[in-house]
């Protein structure tokens, strides 16, 4: 590939993006679509959660389920900081990837320097925009903790509860936004193997994607409850 972007390469980036971009616009954005989604369901579990909040004394339990949620978000977050110094480090080094990218069987390695880059600062694009949205959610699920302490006990405090499970939504959908970049990064990282790579993983994540939140068992469960 002598230039910065052939015919396949953009035909490529515009089925990544029209996969990533329109399904997150027709889940997010649908409420008709939405309301089928596991995390509708589980936006209705976590308010549930919130008002059973009010018949407890004592919330130790509820407490540890925060901190599970902050620790597993951190995790992910420190987890693309990782990531992206591995892919700042690449976009140093652009001829010892290649080199070890041309070793592969059915790829189709950049020739140029910018055609690599390209490549690599995609990927640093998909990982911040998982920084950014994970490190929300984490903030969001902090919020959640300091209401969780303010509410009392009895239906008096039942907005109080109301407003927790919002937030823990809200940080929950954010927390999904973050997860669902690491996937869509996954099938960006195909696409320094060949164009065609990146077409068949972006379908391939869309089908997973959809399944996960629709078409799985654990949707259908929590649907039920």
């Amino acid at each position: 590939m002598g230039g910065l972007l052939t015919p396949l390469d953009a035909v490529a980036l515009a089925v990544f993006f029209a996969c990533w971009a329109g399904y997150t616009a027709v889940v997010d954005r649908v409420p008709r679509i939405q309301r089928r989604s596991v995390i509708a369901a589980m936006d209705e579990h976590r308010r549930r959660w919130m008002i059973a909040l009010l018949d407890r004394e004592n919330r130790i339990s509820d407490t540890a389920i925060i901190g599970n949620l902050m620790q597993s978000t951190g995790f992910l977050a420190n987890t693309s900081i990782f990531i992206l110094a591995g892919l700042v480090a690449l976009l140093g080094s652009p001829d010892l990837g290649r080199r070890v990218l041309a070793a592969l069987p059915f790829t189709d390695a950049p020739v140029s320097d910018i055609a690599w880059e390209m490549r690599i600062a995609l990927l640093v694009l998909i990982f911040v925009r998982a920084f950014f949205e994970l490190t929300w959610a984490l903030r969001q699920f902090n919020y959640c903790s300091i209401v969780i302490g303010g509410i009392g006990l009895g239906p008096s405090f039942t907005p109080q509860a109301e407003m927790a499970a919002k937030v823990a939504n809200r940080a929950a959908r954010h927390f999904n936004t973050g997860l669902r970049a690491y996937y869509f990064g996954l099938a960006a990282l195909a696409w320094i193997i060949h164009p065609v790579a990146l077409i068949l993983a972006s379908l391939l994540v869309l089908r997973e994607l959809h399944r996960r939140e629709f078409r799985s068992v654990v949707r259908d469960a929590l649907a039920d409850g």
